[in-house]
């Protein structure tokens, strides 16, 4: 039998999409008063890999991440996204999101995305929240899996996970260093 421990630290960020520069802006301001200073900013890319969010959100919409300095605990990926959910809210206009922000964690070993919408590869969490392996780490990369997204899998995007994830074992070495 196992032992019984408490959730593993994970470095949480936050890919976003959004059309409206001061919308994107205001939203660093919320995020960054609840979770922390961003460590990690991502460079901004279109969003040109899928029309999903056009109707909503309108047309030259632009993607990027951020990360956040403040290792978190893993149980807490449902309430970041209850909270990150309601910010697009906030800030939505005439019942239309103008930013989407969906937050996830990076472990050593993978990506993992909160969601709404449960589906045959997502687990539920809480509060009506669901959490999805995206890609997975393996010999200094990423692998992709069936229903990995392709903005996750973008030169961009791996570039900034991997220095993400970068952080994140120097963070988990320090702290290991610290407790000795």
């Amino acid at each position: 039998m196992g032992t019984i421990g408490n959730p593993k630290k994970a470095k949480l960020f936050c890919g976003m999409i959004y059309s409206n520069e001061e919308i994107k802006q205001r939203a660093f301001t919320v995020l960054e008063k609840k979770l922390g200073k961003i460590d990690l900013i991502s460079c901004v890319i279109p969003f040109d890999f899928s029309s999903y969010y056009s109707s909503e959100m309108g047309n030259n919409l632009k993607r990027f991440w951020v990360s956040f300095e403040e290792l978190v605990s893993v149980a807490v990926l449902a309430e970041i996204k209850i909270f990150t959910n309601s910010i697009e809210s906030s800030f939505a206009l005439d019942a239309k999101r103008q930013i989407n922000i969906d937050p996830g964690y990076i472990t050593p070993a993978n990506i993992v995305l909160a969601t709404t919408k449960d589906y045959s590869h997502r687990i539920y969490l809480s509060s009506g929240i669901y959490g999805e392996v995206t890609i997975i780490y393996k010999r200094n990369g990423f692998i992709k899996l069936p229903w990995s997204y392709p903005d996750y899998l973008s030169k961009p995007a791996t570039e900034f996970l991997l220095k993400a994830r970068t952080y994140l074992m120097k963070q988990l070495k320090e702290s290991n260093n610290c407790s000795s």
